[in-house]
């Protein structure tokens, strides 16, 4: 299945260029918003959320990533401090390689610039359907869109057959809904026939 995040670049060739393995637990923070952008982030095993907190200290999490996804790489680019918290959501195990080694690798290996520019393209497309859906007052349209974009990117096309690994508040938080009304949105999708709900498993 491909997700939001799409960069996977094989693990020895990221060695070769001087990436190391890190271990973290559930609930560390992995940088901050306003930390400079120093790497190259590629999960093997665990999850990771990247999210900020408003003024009033409301969450709002931006992407939920996991096993062999990437993170981390735009700043890198813009020379620009994080804008957004990467917290891990269980035990993670990442690869990480400094930037101007990523850089280097980009530079040696044409083929993978190219799949980046297309992983970047890809995240595009993902915030401008988000702020399209976001831009409604309709809370099934707001939720709606952002499960037919995670199930655009799943292998074969069967009705109620792609699980939607978020929880309920995880999915609040990515649209900017309260929690009870997603909750209450999805019981009502359900009663449409346009989802299923089987043991709280959210079937889309």
């Amino acid at each position: 299945m491909k997700t939001i995040s799409c960069m996977n670049i094989d693990s020895e060739t990221l060695y070769s260029f001087g990436a190391e393995d890190k271990n973290y637990k559930t609930g560390d923070t992995i940088y901050r918003e306003g930390d400079n952008a120093l790497y190259y982030y590629q999960i093997v095993t665990g999850k990771v959320k990247q999210n900020n907190y408003n003024e009033e200290g409301k969450e709002f999490i931006h992407n939920i990533l996991g096993e062999k996804q990437s993170f981390g790489e735009p700043m890198i680019f813009l020379e620009k401090f994080y804008v957004m918290n990467a917290v891990c959501l269980s035990p993670v195990e990442i690869i990480r390689l400094p930037k101007n080694n990523f850089i280097e690798l980009l530079e040696k290996n044409p083929k993978l610039s190219m799949e980046l520019n297309a992983c970047l393209s890809q995240r595009l497309y993902f915030k401008a359907i988000m702020l399209q859906s976001m831009s409604s007052q309709n809370p099934i349209l707001r939720l709606k869109g952002l499960l037919d974009y995670l199930k655009s990117y799943h292998d074969g096309d069967c009705e109620h057959c792609f699980h939607i690994a978020f929880t309920r508040q995880q999915l609040a938080n990515l649209i900017g809904l309260r929690v009870e009304t997603v909750i209450r949105t999805l019981k009502k999708m359900e009663k449409q026939g346009n989802l299923k709900i089987d043991n709280r498993k959210i079937l889309y």
